[in-house]
């Protein structure tokens, strides 16, 4: 019995079979770690973004047993009803006390994910002044960005990527009374930084907000791991900063962090927060241990180690047709182009026990299909040669 509309789906996931565009899951049995086993094979993995190695670190797994006892699984409500726990509380404050030397007033805010983050960002500014905001977004920001800015119901420019000319064009030629810059601080798919110093110094020209999205950047860049903000030496009361928390800070979720007259707005006009239930206050608990390792000396130490791994990387073998994006962050992508030859190459990598994720458009413009390799501490240096000398033996093929 055939039903149209099942039909119909069919036939694009048909489609993008055909185009070499049809997602896969691959399912993972044992903890985040760069020897794993995945779909029963053994492999090397070069895919997570758990780049200070914490997500398997024994003390945050410890810390998240001693939230479960103190506050058991659940929170059982939104944050504004009956779920905002202690702990939850605590970390807020440690966030932002962490950041208050790049935040004027700073305060913080602790949400389940950082897509859910972005829309809360966006979609709240653009409220304060209805019919009267315009947001300038990177023409390759996140998706969760890009998300954010349609459902803020305000009109939208985007700008070429990193272009800091066109930016101030655009915010020259903007009549609109609520003017918000949003932009990645590192690119998932690119690795490179986005220049910060030059888009806030705009934004304080011409009166407008910064958003950051530092989903890649905090715990990895700046001396005390506190991100882009660090990196650059800025400080605004402009500035709103996102930061996730499962990736450098190995545990889930994800924060906010800006003046504290921001933040009160947020608890009241962001509907991704307001309209959720609290994550476990368990994952708040142990996010106190990881943002403490992350400011640590120990975090001074995995960061330093971190930028030799991404130099012996830089060694990577290209061959006619292949690209290394210049990259100062674990993310370093080998543009490969077409879509069948990247998942030729992840596939023979994948024969030799190593894992590496095949990006394909819509995730990168088409043409640019990459091997979106990451680093983590977690890896040592004969890691990355073996690595290396998989990628040589495919640069000399055919």
């Amino acid at each position: 019995m055939s039903f149209a509309l099942m039909d119909a789906l069919q036939e694009r996931i048909d489609a993008l079979d055909a185009q070499g565009l049809r997602r896969r899951r691959r399912t993972a049995e044992t903890p985040c770690a760069p020897h794993t086993i995945v779909d029963g094979q053994r492999v090397l993995s070069f895919n997570s973004n758990d780049y200070l190695g914490l997500a398997a670190d024994p003390r945050i797994a410890a810390a998240l047993q001693e939230g479960v006892r103190l506050y058991g699984t659940g929170s059982g409500a939104s944050h504004l009803v009956s779920g905002h726990s202690k702990a939850h509380e605590e970390l807020e404050e440690r966030l932002a006390d962490f950041l208050a030397p790049h935040l004027v007033q700073a305060k913080a805010l602790y949400l389940s994910t950082g897509y859910m983050a972005n829309l809360a960002v966006l979609t709240a500014l653009a409220a304060a002044t209805p019919g009267e905001a315009e947001i300038f977004s990177d023409a390759l920001n996140h998706a969760s960005i890009i998300d954010g800015t349609r459902l803020a119901r305000a009109q939208v420019t985007v700008y070429a990527h990193n272009d800091v000319m066109a930016l101030e064009q655009a915010l020259a030629a903007s009549a609109a009374k609520n003017k918000i810059v949003v932009t990645d601080s590192v690119f998932s798919m690119d690795g490179d930084i986005a220049p910060l110093p030059q888009i806030l110094a705009l934004c304080e020209q011409h009166g407008a907000w910064l958003v950051v999205d530092d989903a890649h950047g905090f715990g990895v860049l700046g001396e005390h791991g506190r991100g882009a903000l660090e990196h650059f030496q800025l400080k605004s009361p402009q500035l709103v900063y996102m930061g996730t928390l499962g990736k450098a800070a190995g545990v889930s979720g994800a924060f906010v962090a800006a003046h504290a007259t921001v933040i009160d707005w947020l608890v009241q006009r962001a509907r991704p927060y307001i309209y959720t239930t609290a994550a476990a206050p368990a994952l708040a608990h142990a996010l106190l241990t990881s943002v403490a390792l992350i400011a640590s000396r120990e975090g001074q130490q995995r960061r330093a180690q971190l930028e030799l791994l991404q130099h012996q990387l830089s060694a990577m073998p290209l061959r006619a047709g292949w690209k290394h994006l210049a990259s100062a962050t674990p993310i370093q992508p080998l543009v490969i182009g077409s879509n069948a030859e990247v998942l030729a190459a992840a596939q023979a990598l994948l024969d030799q026990g190593l894992w590496v994720s095949a990006i394909r458009a819509p995730t990168v413009p088409a043409g640019t299909a990459r091997l979106r390799i990451t680093l983590s501490v977690s890896h040592t240096h004969e890691d990355v040669g073996r690595l290396l000398d998989a990628l040589h033996i495919l640069a000399k093929e055919s």
